[in-house]
């Protein structure tokens, strides 16, 4: 199984990013994904998650607004969509999968992608 994260880049503030998760070895319509972010230093913090048919997803409180994720199980790719950005949500951002319903835990995920990078700077 790979889960495949890119789309992070440098960005100003205020800017948009859209985040990728592309899946393989896996039948990703039987897996919630989440969204995870850490700061070198800090806990790990779950952004957003998306349930298997995508008809339910649920946001941090620090992201609500501006974040949104979905999914193209066609595709098996799983998107963040980033706008408004904030130099707070300067972090590594990680995909990742689990069975059944949807989950911000780190623990309930089965499955983790390398991450990748997203700077907020002026």
């Amino acid at each position: 199984v790979q889960l495949q994260a890119s789309g992070g880049g440098l960005v100003q503030p205020g800017d948009s990013l859209r985040l990728s998760c592309a899946a393989s070895g896996l039948m990703v319509e039987n897996y919630a994904f989440a969204w995870f972010r850490q700061v070198l230093g800090n806990e790990r913090e779950g952004v957003a998650c998306i349930s298997r048919g995508g008809g339910t997803t649920y946001y941090a409180d620090s992201v609500k607004g501006r974040f949104t994720v979905a999914r193209d199980n066609a595709a098996s790719t799983v998107y963040l969509q980033m706008n408004s950005l904030k130099r707070e949500d300067t972090a590594i951002y990680y995909c990742a999968a689990k069975n059944y319903g949807c989950s911000m835990i780190g623990n309930d995920m089965k499955y983790w992608g390398k991450g990748t990078q997203v700077t907020v700077s002026s």
